[in-house]
């Protein structure tokens, strides 16, 4: 496959796509003129320099947007790229709610994404927060200084699969959901098994 063929698995999401068809179509030639490789990935059209991520298109019910797997390296001159949350430490958004707007912003999407590029060729890399820099929820300190056989277990766990626990845990704003996630992992995390497992 040449670097600017368009994939049928592409061809194939965009004929199924209800809602941003016009805008991705758009997304999609603007990327495609950069020279990228097309593939789906994660269920969505993703962009690759030499088999490295570059950029995404995904959707949502407010906003289609192009996901840049490495934002937070970029300049943002424009001032267009969006930290979707707090734990989201690499990948920035540039959002878009109508072809208009895309079309309008061309040049500007085609300068980011051939910067993106340069990061990727300069081997630039994201310096990601180690997991022991996420705060542990109270809720489940306390079940781990209860319990040594969980705190054993959580602790032989990959860095990963702890972390996505502490998000886990971390995410309700109520306490006693809090709890209840933890009481309901505790066995999973005995088990040596990860949040998705």
């Amino acid at each position: 496959m040449t670097e600017t063929e368009m994939n049928p698995k592409v061809d194939a999401y965009l004929g199924r796509a209800q809602k941003w068809r016009e805008e991705f179509e758009k997304l999609r030639s603007i990327i495609l003129d950069c020279g990228l490789t097309e593939e789906l990935k994660w269920g969505n059209p993703c962009y690759a320099f030499q088999k490295a991520n570059i950029v995404l298109i995904h959707g949502f019910k407010e906003y289609c947007a192009l996901l840049f797997f490495k934002g937070a390296l970029m300049q943002d001159a424009n001032g267009i790229l969006i930290q979707q949350t707090e734990n989201v430490q690499a990948a920035r958004q540039a959002r878009f709610t109508s072809v208009d707007e895309i079309v309008e912003m061309e040049p500007v999407l085609k300068a980011y994404i051939r910067e993106a590029i340069e990061v990727e060729k300069a081997g630039l890399k994201v310096e990601l927060k180690r997991t022991a820099e996420f705060a542990v929820p109270e809720e489940f300190q306390i079940k781990i200084d209860e319990m040594p056989d969980l705190k054993a277990a959580f602790s032989a766990l990959t860095p990963g699969r702890q972390r996505a626990y502490i998000l886990h845990f971390s995410a309700p704003k109520q306490s006693k959901t809090r709890v209840a996630r933890v009481e309901k992992c505790a066995e999973k995390i005995l088990e040596g098994k990860g949040l998705d497992d």
